[in-house]
């Protein structure tokens, strides 16, 4: 009676260089939202947000990036990519509009708390947005995360690959 032998064999695999282990990862996008500052006095005032990239994507023409943005800025990105792409965009966070109505206990949009809920959420919509491979071809992101001044009077395009 043959006896079966289990085959104990490993299966071949290529080892792993340094340059694999090592190296750097291979495609990465990486976005915080962070350092909120208060601006302005009476009705001129806002909070904006220090936007930090940093990738390795070939479409990003700054391997790394800070800009500083407001609110109504994120409102803009959200609706030129609703416009001109396919993407679907997620919402952002609300207005706060009860924030806003006076005689509150608190700071209302400017309490501390608020900002930074707000800036939280604002990190996970730039991170959603930025993440989706349509948007990345969209010139109005590009503009958003990279661009010092937002030129609100651009011609939608996309990007090329160069």
């Amino acid at each position: 009676m043959a006896e079966t032998i289990a085959d104990t064999r490993r299966l071949i695999s290529k080892p792993q260089n340094l340059n694999d282990a090592y190296g750097p990862p291979s495609n990465f996008l990486e976005i915080d939202v962070g350092n909120p500052q208060t601006v302005g006095v009476g009705r001129g005032r806002f909070t904006t947000y220090e936007i930090r990239v940093k990738t390795n994507l070939p479409i990003f023409k700054l391997k790394e990036s800070t800009v500083r943005r407001r609110y109504s800025d994120f409102e803009w990105l959200r609706n030129e990519l609703e416009r001109e792409s396919k993407v679907v965009v997620p919402p952002l966070p609300g207005k706060a509009l009860l924030r806003q109505l006076p005689f509150r206990g608190d700071d209302g949009i400017f309490d501390d708390a608020f900002i930074e809920e707000r800036k939280q959420a604002l990190e996970q919509f730039i991170n959603k947005v930025a993440g989706h491979p349509l948007a990345q071809n969209e010139r109005c992101l590009h503009m958003f995360l990279q661009d010092e001044v937002i030129d609100k009077n651009y011609t939608p395009s996309k990007i090329r690959h160069t």
